[in-house]
């Protein structure tokens, strides 16, 4: 990505909050609580539902986008911190702060209502997003320079693919040779945490999605998303920021479907293809927030209107600003709501997907309508601490 003129050090001042980048984070929080709530996964749209193994759909971007949106903030919040006084001590404890809570959070979502330690997953979503902010965060305090962070972006995508390529994986071979490159079960990721936890703990029993060894990868991603907010620290004009990151995009996008033909796109893995691929379709996506936001959203007279900005893009803002909350509630609700009873055996869940299915025999439309109401429900939840100007922090 075009960063070759990004300084070893941010300036000093404090950064100015980017509505595009909460815009986004909004729009990221909304649809993965979305696909996150299908009435019936077997029968949604595809859109709505992840790549089975090998591929991609537009539901495999959610994870991905919302962890390099974690990587642009952790240099703002970072800078922003540092521009009123803080110690580079100081954030180092709240870093270690906010990832136990951040990794507690994904014990939380994970084993809610019942938290049996037998089959509590010690992998997930939030726990993935607590270590990757560890680890961006500490390299940020340690070093602002742009370079060291790309050369590490380069290792773990190159590493990550070195050990599952030319790895035997015990009891089933060389990967390529002895068995099909990236099978299901047969592939180091899958046996590392087979190793680790029993079948009970892990989310598909023979293999998760956020398992230990893809962390190294999905760190990539968070890195792509520190060096964009390093860019966008950058003294550029914000066309030539939103020009520079859409560059970046598309480079992505087709260094990862390249690579595709000799380390396929696969979220579960979450293959060092799919990292460059994800990321640049993230990358686009921001470039063009910023384009809609930041720069076709000023005034007449070329000055940024905040307010009326902000007033425009609040249905975005009311996720956006509140992230963290809204996945977390939006994780928990479905457990609350599965535990209501509406008749012996009927759930609150399923009496209300069965009265849609009874009115639209569509199974996937009803679906949507289904994941829409959660999205709703977890909408106006949010709404109540948005218009209180209340924001959760860690």
């Amino acid at each position: 990505m075009a960063t070759t003129t990004i300084p070893s050090a941010p300036v000093a001042t404090k950064p100015a909050r980017m509505l595009s980048v909460d815009v986004l984070r909004g729009l990221t929080l909304a649809f993965m609580i979305l696909v996150n709530n299908n009435g019936d996964g077997e029968r949604a749209y595809w859109a709505l539902k992840h790549a089975a193994w090998n591929g991609f759909t537009p539901t495999d971007l959610v994870f991905p986008t919302f962890l390099f949106l974690v990587g642009i903030s952790t240099v703002f919040s970072t800078e922003s911190r540092l521009a009123r006084g803080a110690t580079k001590s100081s954030l180092f404890l709240h870093v270690i702060r906010r990832t136990v809570i951040l990794y507690l959070f994904g014990l939380l979502v994970n084993s809610f209502p019942f938290f049996n330690l037998h089959t509590m997953r010690f992998y997930g979503v939030l726990p993935r997003i607590a270590i990757c902010y560890f680890v961006v965060a500490s390299l940020y305090l340690i070093s602002p320079a742009w370079r060291s962070k790309l050369a590490l972006l380069v290792a773990a995508l190159a590493g990550y693919w070195l050990l599952m390529r030319f790895v035997p994986v015990p009891g089933y071979g060389l990967p390529g040779r002895d068995v099909p490159l990236l099978d299901r079960d047969g592939n180091l990721t899958a046996w590392l945490d087979r190793q680790i936890f029993s079948p009970s703990h892990l989310y598909e029993h023979t293999r998760d999605p956020e398992g230990l060894l893809s962390t190294i990868p999905a760190l990539g991603t968070a890195l792509i998303g520190m060096l964009t907010g390093l860019w966008l620290r950058t003294s550029r004009s914000i066309e030539e920021k939103a020009k520079g990151i859409a560059l970046a995009g598309a480079t992505g996008v087709l260094l990862g479907g390249v690579w595709n033909f000799w380390f396929p796109l696969n979220k579960k893995l979450w293959t060092s293809s799919f990292v460059l691929f994800a990321g640049g379709l993230s990358l686009l996506l921001l470039a063009l927030s910023i384009w809609l936001i930041d720069v076709r959203g000023k005034r007449s007279d070329g000055k940024a209107d905040p307010e009326t900005r902000a007033k425009r893009f609040m249905p975005l803002l009311v996720f956006g600003m509140n992230a963290i909350g809204a996945y977390v509630f939006s994780e928990l609700l479905p457990g609350v709501v599965s535990n209501i009873h509406v008749h012996p055996g009927v759930n609150l869940s399923q009496w209300y997907y069965g009265g849609l299915l009874h009115i639209i025999p569509d199974a996937a439309f009803a679906s949507l309508l289904y994941s829409l109401t959660i999205v709703l429900i977890c909408w106006l939840a949010m709404l109540v601490l948005y218009r209180r100007r209340i924001f959760l922090k860690i």
